[in-house]
């Protein structure tokens, strides 16, 4: 039996589609666009609250301005990545126990979401910052959270949050680089008045 040419391309696409179906196909992973994270360095923040630290030289420091906000609450803004640390300053009156309850409580509401949460005891001594780091794990919407108080006087709540679409593979770096923000915004966290010392212990 004669084969024309058309029936014999159409033999040979038929051949290479099953050679195809036969070998190991492994699909390529999901690309994301690279983000350059400049060398850190940080300046000192100081105005009318009773406390002061240092912030990263990327990011701005500004009043909150929400409806309910209170003196001394303040944004940390990272423009370019789009984040925010939001902190919120309480005084203490005899009511630390409940301030305590409620980071807590703002906290494990994310245990939807969070595969784990770690947390991270704070505590320097000589400067009276006594608190706890709660780092989320997961596709959580704040992946990072904390309390500073000095446990009589002062009592202030931080948590990172993304101003962008949860998407944990392709926020990691830049989370990862905030995390290490934070960690060096508490380091440096005083008191007004207070002298400095650092202590991190993990639970």
């Amino acid at each position: 039996m004669l084969i024309n040419k058309k029936q014999l391309i159409n033999l040979q696409l038929i051949a290479l589609l099953l050679v195809a179906c036969n070998s190991d196909y492994i699909p390529k992973p999901r690309g994301y666009f690279r983000i350059d994270l400049p060398e850190k360095s940080y300046q000192p923040w100081q105005n009318d609250c009773p406390f002061t630290f240092e912030y990263s030289k990327m990011a701005l420091v500004t009043a909150d301005t929400e409806r309910l906000s209170e003196p001394c609450w303040l944004n940390i803004d990272y423009p370019k990545h789009k984040a925010t640390i939001h902190l919120s300053y309480k005084p203490v009156e005899n009511n630390i126990e409940q301030f305590l309850e409620d980071a807590r409580t703002l906290v494990y509401k994310h245990t939807v979401k969070a595969s784990d949460i770690n947390e991270t005891l704070v505590r320097r001594d000589s400067a009276k910052v006594y608190g706890l780091i709660y780092d989320l794990e997961g596709g959580t919407a704040s992946p990072y959270q904390f309390y500073l108080t000095d446990s009589t006087n002062h009592f202030v709540r931080g948590a990172l949050y993304f101003n962008v679409r949860t998407n944990t593979d392709s926020l990691a770096p830049v989370a990862a680089y905030i995390k290490k923000d934070i960690r060096h915004f508490i380091d440096t966290f005083e008191w007004i008045g207070q002298a400095k010392s650092s202590v991190h212990q993990k639970n």
